[in-house]
């Protein structure tokens, strides 16, 4: 088997909020499923900013699933959801 590159948009609650903090959590729960490889911010609108984070995995049945989850419910995280899911 092979590794999965994920990229999320995960939208904060609050356009203030402190996408810092944020960046280190997802990238505490990045590194226990597979490796975290990096963040940036995208502008939406009006304001308003979201993350696109990249995290490889192995390609394992169910880890997707379970770290959706886990990115979901971070504090202060409106939604992460995957925006582009590779095998490489």
């Amino acid at each position: 088997m092979g590794d999965v590159l994920l990229v999320y948009r995960i939208m904060p609650e609050d356009p203030e909020a402190d996408l810092d903090a944020i960046v280190e959590d997802v990238k505490v729960i990045a590194e226990k499923y597979g490796s975290y490889k990096g963040s940036t911010v995208e502008k939406i609108a009006f304001g308003l900013k979201a993350l696109k984070s990249s995290i490889i995995i192995p390609d394992e049945g169910g880890i997707v699933d379970e770290l959706e989850g886990k990115l979901k419910s971070i504090e202060g995280i409106q939604s992460a959801e995957a925006v582009d899911i590779t095998l490489i």
